[in-house]
């Protein structure tokens, strides 16, 4: 228990403060090293989640972790993940890839995807992955594509309308694109028993990045309930229920960070008072925590090189949204750290004049990552660290303007530094062209400028 306590402790500590978990030194050394801007990653700190992800569920012997990929498909942290127990929740053909280049294959394979091209469905299948049904009518389109339904299925669940907490709307199913409604999945179940599955499981993602302890402990409420009655009114046998992700990261600093432990305590209860009685206490959960398990442990490293003084004070990084999208897609909110100066918009050390809009490169006028911050004095050739990029970061890369993504450097917990991924080469921007003469000219250039591993 004290152990638990603790740990919590070290990881709200570690949101609350905001700070890089690189220390200045350990900044400054890495940029020799690797030019900026390039992803930094925090082994330690995605350690210490995991095993407190792992305690906060171990009442439960059939849970699994399968890390949603998606989130963060960079095999280095993945094979760290392993260690843990951690599956793969994949949703594509190239996810696949990634999860059987690493040995990931059969039943640590959860494959959730939408409007699935008959090639994944394949592919899913020699893996002998998991199947999560997406829609009813892709049970047959997947007989087709693959063969056999296989003895273990999943079907992904939509409930429609709102979904709310005590504290208000979480966010709105009823305009996702995701999962079956009610009927559907009945009909799904029979229709896949009928078809030779003898063991299912029930899934659905109702919010995103919630921010309180109580949203995966509703969410199991309701599909406990949902899978008892699976269960008494068609006869299949329910084996996991798979609270998918939403388990959310606190990006600004005031915010209250979620407490794992208390969530799987939440878990457990509605376990016990609905499943348990049911005769159901053999049920796995399962989870897909891409965000809270990698979110914090990476960050964005960038140098400011240039500044502007027309209507607001701007200040140009050598990143832009090919680095991280979220702030220019959603109006994402990510922390901006200046190497070595105190974080936060705090107006003790952050005067009327230094508030800024930093911004990338892009032809862009969304390429920004943060708008009118509070923060302290920013002078061109400093270094900031743009936090809680560990997932959906460096994964949502893009190639607008002809910009290049940048390096993935993990942080081991030694203290010693790894890359895990270079940067990408003008070459490798041109390498798709090379069915042309011009393309296979261009890539050539590149070559003969010397383009070089960093």
């Amino acid at each position: 228990m004290e152990d638990h306590q603790q740990n919590q402790e070290d990881l709200d500590r570690a949101y609350a403060a905001k700070q890089p978990f690189a220390t200045k030194e350990q900044i400054e050394s890495l940029v020799q090293h690797y030019p900026t801007p390039f992803h930094l990653y925090d082994e330690a700190g995605i350690r210490k989640n995991m095993e407190a992800i792992r305690d906060a569920f171990a009442w439960n012997p059939g849970f699994k972790e399968y890390f949603a990929v998606k989130a963060n498909p960079n095999p280095r942290l993945i094979s760290i993940l392993r260690e843990y127990g951690c599956g793969a929740d994949c949703s594509s053909d190239t996810e696949l890839m990634i999860a059987r280049s690493l040995g990931i294959t059969g039943s640590d394979i959860m494959f959730s995807s939408n409007n699935t091209p008959a090639a994944d469905f394949a592919l899913a299948s020699e893996l002998g992955a998991t199947i999560n049904f997406d829609d009813i009518t892709h049970i047959d389109f997947f007989e087709r594509t693959a063969g056999a339904v296989p003895k273990t299925v999943s079907c992904r669940f939509n409930p429609g309308g709102l979904f709310q907490l005590a504290n208000g709307i979480m966010d709105n199913p009823g305009d996702s694109k995701y999962g079956m409604t009610e009927e559907q999945l009945f009909d799904a179940y029979r229709m896949l028993k009928e078809k030779g599955a003898e063991t299912f499981g029930l899934h659905a993602f109702l919010a995103s990045n919630t921010v309180t302890n109580e949203y995966y402990p509703a969410l199991a409420r309701i599909l406990f309930d949902l899978a008892r009655r699976l269960q008494e009114e068609t006869g299949c046998r329910v084996g996991f229920i798979n609270l998918s992700g939403g388990v959310g990261i606190p990006y600004r600093p005031e915010q209250q960070a979620n407490d794992i432990r208390a969530i799987g305590e939440g878990v457990r209860r509605a376990y016990e008072e609905i499943l348990v009685p049911a005769g159901m206490d053999d049920v796995a959960v399962f989870a897909e925590m891409g965000r809270f398990v990698m979110g914090p442990y990476g960050c964005l490293v960038t140098r400011a090189i240039h500044t502007k003084d027309i209507y607001k004070h701007y200040v140009g990084v050598d990143a832009n949204a090919c680095n991280l999208i979220r702030p220019a897609m959603y109006g994402a909110y990510h922390h901006v750290t200046v190497v070595g100066q105190p974080g936060g918009p705090d107006k003790t050390h952050a005067s009327a004049d230094a508030v800024y809009d930093i911004v990338g490169n892009l032809c862009e006028n969304n390429d920004k990552f943060a708008v009118d911050r509070a923060m302290p004095h920013i002078d061109i050739g400093d270094l900031l660290v743009i936090h809680d990029t560990g997932a959906h970061g460096h994964s949502m890369g893009y190639n607008y303007n002809g910009r290049l993504r940048s390096a993935e450097v993990l942080l081991r917990s030694d203290g010693t530094d790894e890359l895990i991924r270079r940067a990408e080469r003008p070459d490798d921007y041109f390498a798709t062209l090379d069915v042309l003469p011009e393309g296979r000219a261009l890539i050539n250039a590149c070559r003969d400028c010397g383009g070089k591993d960093e």
